[in-house]
């Protein structure tokens, strides 16, 4: 049986620049496939052959088992896979159920008095809402008066009732304190247990550990890796992503510097 989606060897290129290089993994449906990395690993390039904004160069991209190219944002989201960006696509002033459906409201009546059925609308956001476990008292509320992470919930929720499959989310967290970046946790357990395959895009080695059965870990544009959980304890994994070497270089001069100015 093939995976949901499966990323074999995936490279793109900018001009003579590898954007990405040879990142190969896979994302099960009811699992949490973690994309590790800096800035500048490759992530952003990551998100956007998914997502359908950029085609891939070389390497396989293939869904259900058939290799696929979506050549633009329209033919991934058919495909069921939604990209929920850190500017969220929502209008601030705007209420949480109008932010819910964002041009894709329920109607009634005929042309030339066809309307939105304003109730229905709120009504199903409400409980859309509530099945992710998230309590908003008032939909009419604007979405701006809400915390970061129940903004996060409202696109994750819009996402799964529009009949997502593949849910990738770009770090949720990164602006977000440590309460709310748990709030935004909670729901892509939510998501995962609904079904969906999520792609968790993030920097933070802590926030990814918890929910994550899968990690990959970009750096420069390559993959460090595609380790199951089970195969990659929690130290390794922060390690990784700290540098590794690196950073026992960066310390040991440091610790050099420090001893050589201790006289001064």
């Amino acid at each position: 049986m093939s995976s949901l989606l499966e990323l074999d060897n995936l490279t793109k290129f900018y001009g003579n620049i590898i954007a990405l290089e040879g990142v190969t993994t896979t994302v099960e449906a009811g699992e949490v496939t973690c994309v590790l990395g800096d800035n500048g690993a490759g992530k952003s390039t990551f998100i956007k052959i998914l997502a359908g904004v950029h085609t891939h160069d070389a390497g396989e991209l293939r869904l259900d088992g058939k290799s696929v190219s979506f050549p633009n944002p329209r033919a991934s989201l058919a495909e069921g896979i939604a990209t929920v960006y850190q500017d969220l696509a929502m209008v601030p002033l705007m209420s949480v159920w109008r932010n819910f459906w964002l041009g894709q409201e329920p109607t009634k009546g005929r042309w030339p008095f066809k309307h939105i059925d304003t109730e229905l609308a709120k009504g199903v956001a409400k409980e859309e809402l509530s099945k992710m476990g998230i309590d908003i008292r008032d939909v009419e509320q604007p979405v701006g008066t809400l915390s970061g992470g129940e903004r996060q919930s409202v696109a994750i929720a819009r996402a799964v009732y529009f009949g997502a499959r593949v849910l990738i989310l770009d770090e949720p967290t990164s602006a977000l304190g440590v309460k709310q970046s748990g709030v935004v946790l909670k729901y892509i357990l939510a998501a995962r247990d609904r079904g969906l395959g999520v792609i968790f895009i993030t920097h933070n080695p802590h926030h990814a550990y918890p929910v994550g059965d899968r990690f990959i870990v970009l750096n420069r544009g390559r993959s460090m890796g595609n380790f199951a959980k089970a195969d990659l304890p929690r130290e390794e994994l922060v390690q990784m992503m700290a540098g590794g070497a690196e950073l026992d270089q960066l310390t040991h001069e440091l610790e050099s510097n420090s001893d050589g100015n201790g006289g001064n």
